[in-house]
């Protein structure tokens, strides 16, 4: 099962949170207290079974980086994705889809090349960019996502 440990701010009970839950709100399961997942985010891995309803009924807005394993820039952009998944925790959902295991979802949203990433607000497409971007450039794209939602 994958996802994030994060203690509990009260009890400090150490608590399993899925990355398909982290921006849900998730509470302690021993005494209910609401648990920020913030630096332990981490980019929610999607399926050509789940993307749908993921983006459609994620409320903050959502960056997905469509990427394929054997993708030398897709590698180089890999560790900052991962780093503004902390940094943007609670403002905005990265995911990510490997187009080899799910070209589905990549021919739907007519992904040609990667690394493709795809912005959304409430469910629709409002931005994207093919190619690997600087992380700077990056960040100004996510800064304007949340101004805009």
């Amino acid at each position: 099962m994958s996802g994030v440990i994060v203690p509990c701010p009260v009890c400090q009970v150490k608590n399993r949170i899925p990355e398909k839950k982290q921006h849900l709100g998730p509470q302690c399961g021993k005494c209910g207290q609401k648990i920020i997942v913030g630096a332990a985010s981490v980019p929610v891995n999607l399926g050509d079974e789940d993307f749908q309803h993921f983006i459609k009924s994620t409320e903050p807005p959502v960056m997905v980086d469509f990427y394929a394993p054997t993708c030398g820039p897709c590698q180089a952009i890999a560790a900052f994705i991962s780093r503004l998944a902390s940094q943007y925790a609670g403002k905005v959902v990265v995911a990510k889809i490997n187009t080899s295991d799910h070209p589905g979802t990549a021919a739907h949203y007519q992904i040609r090349g990667v690394p493709s990433l795809l912005f959304f607000n409430k469910g629709i497409v409002v931005d994207q960019i093919v190619g690997a971007p600087e992380e700077s450039d990056l960040v100004l794209k996510l800064e304007d996502l949340i101004e805009s939602s």
